[in-house]
């Protein structure tokens, strides 16, 4: 008989739990709410105070002034911060770092956006305090964040992994280990070429078919049925025509991501001309003030 792989074995309801969220941002404070909505016992942190103290208004809960006073007695512990200094930071910073008050055989879940680098360096601190690291960060953007349907790309050990999945199942449609500490972040940056690939593809068809003077929407919906067809021409292909950018990824969260993949491509060797192309046009929609704009503002290059 074939063994059921663990991303797709089922998992029966799980008793309720204390758990700790720390940083509760675009994606983390409806994260940490569908931890409470799931039944769990839910501590937040957020740099800014008056966040969590929102967060404890419409959600129940408790919130703390440190992330060690959120993490005390929690089984797992959810995070999701800005880029690796602030992860080092919630970590590790003397009197008030979440590593030195977990409890024993606790597990830390990372679900920012961050260096492969910066995961394995936490998994080795996490091991010598007897707990444990697992990078997890996240695709699905806002509204995946919202509606609970995340898609979660782990990097860690397996049995750890295997008792905070059922946990991450609250705000996520799939959970899967890819592999060893780090793995997770590469796989997120894999998410990240692709998307920025598409984007540009996207972004470079409709300003093609509006020049030629096509009927563009209804040319997406014919295209869409066919081998053209992905998330983004779905999800954004309508509003990039009507230029509509005011939601969605940051142009400045792609360059964040686009750096750390080319980083990593300095590293390991790896050829992403195109990948570095887009990368210069994220720029130069910074510099056009579209720094808070859905990265599908590409398309504001080609139009100007």
């Amino acid at each position: 008989m074939t063994a059921t792989p663990a991303a797709a074995r089922p998992y029966d309801p799980i008793a309720p739990q204390d758990v700790a969220f720390l940083g509760l941002g675009t994606m983390g404070h409806p994260m940490a709410g569908h931890l409470a909505r799931a039944g769990h016992r839910v501590t937040v942190f957020n740099r800014t105070a008056a966040k969590a103290e929102a967060w404890v208004q419409q959600y129940g809960g408790r919130a703390a002034a440190t992330p060690a006073a959120a993490v005390a007695g929690a089984s797992a512990v959810f995070a999701c911060v800005g880029n690796d200094d602030d992860l080092r930071e919630v970590l590790l910073a003397e009197g008030r770092g979440a590593f030195a008050a977990m409890a024993p055989g606790a597990v830390f879940v990372d679900h920012t956006t961050a260096s492969a680098a910066i995961a394995r360096e936490m998994h080795a601190a996490a091991r010598t305090r007897g707990l444990h690291f697992i990078d997890a960060p996240v695709s699905g953007g806002q509204a995946g964040a919202v509606n609970g349907a995340l898609t979660v790309m782990c990097g860690g050990d397996t049995e750890p992994f295997d008792r905070i999945r059922p946990l991450a199942l609250a705000f996520s449609k799939a959970v899967t280990r890819v592999g060893e500490s780090g793995a997770g972040q590469l796989a997120k940056m894999v998410n990240q070429v692709c998307i920025a690939g598409l984007v540009q593809g996207l972004a470079e068809a409709l300003a093609f078919g509006q020049r030629a003077g096509l009927d563009m929407p209804l040319v997406l919906d014919v295209i869409g049925k066919g081998a053209a067809q992905s998330w983004q021409m779905d999800n954004r292909g309508k509003t990039m025509l009507e230029g509509k950018f005011d939601f969605g990824f940051a142009v400045d969260w792609m360059r964040k991501d686009l750096g750390l993949v080319l980083d990593e491509a300095r590293r390991n060797g790896a050829q992403l001309p195109a990948t570095a192309l887009v990368d210069q046009f994220y720029a130069e929609l910074q510099a056009m003030g579209a720094n808070r704009q859905d990265t599908s503002s590409l398309i504001r290059r080609l139009k100007a």
